[in-house]
C-alpha cells in the first residue's frame, strides 16, 4: 500500500526532524515538549510500519509482530499526546519570558 509507504517515510521524516531540533533547543519546557512531538512521530512511525507489514506477509508470525509494532506504536502516540498536552503551556510560558 502506498500510502502506508508514504505515512511511514513522513513520520520518520519529522521523527528525524524534531529530534534536531530538540538537540538544538536550550530551554527545558521547549525541549520536553519537542520530545513528546517526536515520540508522537516516532509511535506513528512504528505503527504504521506494523500495519504494513500485515498487508505484505499473511503469516501467524508476521500477524503477532504487527500488532505488538501497532500495540507499542499507539502507546507510544498515546504517551505522546498526553506529554505534547501537559507540556505545550509550559512552552509557551518559557517562551514568553524569554
Amino acid at each position: 500500500m502506498p500510502i502506508l509507504v508514504l505515512l511511514i517515510v513522513l513520520s520518520f521524516v519529522f521523527y528525524i526532524f524534531y529530534k534536531i531540533k530538540y538537540v538544538r533547543s536550550k530551554r527545558p519546557a521547549e525541549r520536553k515538549w519537542l520530545s513528546a512531538k517526536s515520540s508522537i512521530a516516532l509511535g506513528l512511525f512504528v505503527a504504521s510500519f506494523g500495519i504494513n507489514q500485515l498487508f505484505l506477509f499473511q503469516t501467524t508470525v508476521t500477524y503477532i509482530v504487527g500488532a505488538i509494532f501497532i500495540a507499542i506504536g499507539s502507546l507510544s502516540v498515546w504517551g505522546g499526546i498526553k506529554a505534547y498536552k501537559f507540556y505545550l503551556p509550559h512552552a509557551v510560558k518559557e517562551a514568553q519570558e524569554n
